[in-house]
């Protein structure tokens, strides 16, 4: 027996799960409404029972975050998502509209492909493939080899699950000969409808250039802007608790804090009474060296670490009960880590003299990093909050709340999501937080409601006619009879091997300048023809 090498077995342990979950697919679009729910239902409740099981798993094998935060993202990916979308028709005919006479019937897109994140490697799982299977589809995931066995674990739940409560073998699975070319295979199928594509923006890109219909998330940068009339102590509080939740790993979450000059002293005083570790110069440097690494990307030896345990990386101490280090800013480039994403409890602050040079600022942030994902403000001023909604290049603008659980639709009534579109201006196909209503196809049934002489009849706002039309003195009339195809024709030699003319038909024929074109020339010219072909 021959022995495939390992990238060639794993291409095709991706091609036969496509295979598979085709043939699922099939299946599972004949099931009724009742049918899909009930499948629905029964793998969030099966995930949420197994949540802190694969919390604790998926802590221990990526050291992101802590187990604890991760139970709440399991049981917010199940319960939560299942019960935003458990009444959403996705099946058969999803909207009727008697009186303008249309209909909207729901069309599952086909096969998932789903890439998963190491820093959310189990809810995203648990998330994916609620929506997948609410919308009709099946779905293969490809997890991220540094979370490859707690992911496998998550499918191996749902699927289960699913499967239980009738849904077809197929309809979920996950490639197990994890490599590049596994990946990419899959990325590439022909039989895969979409890609949801979460994780890092290598993996992203890749997924947009593979040619196959993308949906994806995208980096987050995300400024929270202190105004003055804010309730300082619970702006705050909605900061550090955002920030420390899974140690930051949320890409929803604060990356830097804006304030107006006016209440530095007051926003400054309370961030360090909440554990805030304000840097001095040389430790802003060292932690600056550890966040970035040579080629401008994120760090993983700083991601979901502990504000103590980044310290002490860096090389200098803070006090036990430190929750947050914050680095005092005043310039924004794609070299400066504290204006780009930070996966951890670290904070790049920027003092404002108003409002307007705050707006300004934010501005420059999401122009450095995370166009079209997040932003907060702690503010009570209504004309603040909308003079930023109508301005600021975000799809997620969250007010008085932790961003990080605002933006996946935990504190806020945003579509609760783990894949949080940026739009076309975050180089994305959606701007929404993704749900089962973006994993469909939506088939229009219109009836006729108008007629032709109704779009004619005056006042019907039709374009106008056409400056030549035929006579109105005999509607009947010919279009052949209007004066255009009266003008006598100049007729050109047209000679059979006449490459500029086409000589198709004519098979040696010969039509000269004097001849008529008649009923009897016609038929000498068929019978040549027909001689020609003959020989």
């Amino acid at each position: 027996m021959i022995e495939l090498d390992n990238d060639l077995q794993s291409r095709q342990n991706a091609r036969d799960l496509v295979r598979s979950a085709k043939k699922a697919q099939a299946i599972l679009a004949t099931f009724s409404q009742q049918q899909i729910d009930a499948i629905v239902k029964n793998v969030a409740q099966e995930a949420a029972h197994h949540a802190e099981a694969l919390a604790k798993m998926a802590s221990e094998e990526t050291g992101f975050g802590n187990w604890q935060d991760k139970v709440l993202k399991n049981r917010f990916a199940s319960l939560r998502v299942y019960d935003a979308i458990k009444d959403i028709k996705t099946v058969g005919i999803i909207h009727d509209d008697p009186v303008k006479k249309v209909m909207d019937v729901g069309v599952p897109l086909g096969v998932i492909c789903a890439l998963v994140p190491s820093t959310n490697p189990t809810s995203t799982v648990i998330y994916k493939t609620l929506i997948a299977l609410k919308a009709g589809n099946t779905i293969v995931f490809s997890p991220h080899p540094g979370a490859r066995q707690c992911s496998w674990k998550a499918v191996e739940i749902v699927k289960r699950a699913a499967e239980a409560a009738g849904a077809p073998v197929g309809c979920v699975s996950a490639i197990t000969e994890l490599t590049l070319e596994a990946t990419s295979e899959l990325m590439h199928s022909k039989d895969v409808s979409l890609i949801l594509a979460t994780g890092g923006e290598g993996m992203v890109r890749a997924a947009y250039a593979s040619g196959t219909p993308t949906i994806s998330g995208g980096p987050g940068n995300g400024p929270a802007f202190i105004e003055r009339s804010a309730n300082i102590n619970q702006a705050v509080k909605d900061i550090i608790t955002s920030k420390t939740f899974d140690n930051g790993v949320i890409c929803a979450s604060e990356q830097s804090i804006i304030v107006e000059r006016c209440i530095y002293d007051e926003v400054r005083r309370e961030l360090l009474a909440q554990g805030a570790h304000f840097m001095d110069e040389r430790e802003a440097e060292k932690m600056a060296a550890l966040l970035l690494r040579p080629n401008g990307t994120i760090n993983p030896k700083t991601v979901g670490k502990s504000a103590l345990y980044l310290s002490q990386l860096a090389g200098f101490c803070v006090s036990a009960d430190t929750r947050v280090l914050i680095a005092e800013q005043n310039t924004v480039s794609h070299n400066n880590p504290y204006s780009r994403e930070k996966l951890c409890p670290v904070l790049g602050l920027y003092v404002e003299e108003d409002w307007k040079a705050a707006c300004q600022r934010v501005m420059t942030l999401l122009t450095n990093e995370g166009l079209g994902h997040t932003l907060v403000i702690h503010t009570r001023n209504q004309d603040v909050i909308r003079q930023f909604s109508l301005e600021k290049p975000v799809h997620r603008i969250l007010i008085n709340t932790p961003a990080a659980l605002g933006g996946i639709g935990a504190t806020t009534n945003i579509t609760p999501a783990l894949t949080l579109g940026c739009g076309a201006v975050g180089g994305g196909s959606s701007s929404d937080n993704v749900g089962p209503m973006n994993l469909l196809n939506i088939r229009k049934v219109g009836y006729g409601v108008r007629s032709i002489d109704e779009l004619r009849a005056p006042g019907s706002h039709q374009p106008s006619q056409p400056t030549i039309a035929p006579p109105t003195d005999n509607p009947n009339r010919s279009i052949l009879d209007d004066a255009r195809f009266a003008e006598p024709a100049t007729a050109k030699p047209m000679l059979a091997d006449d490459t500029a003319g086409d000589n198709r038909f004519l098979a040696g024929a010969v039509v000269t300048n004097g001849e008529e074109i008649s009923e009897q020339n016609v038929e000498r010219v068929i019978r040549q023809a027909l001689a020609q072909l003959g020989k």
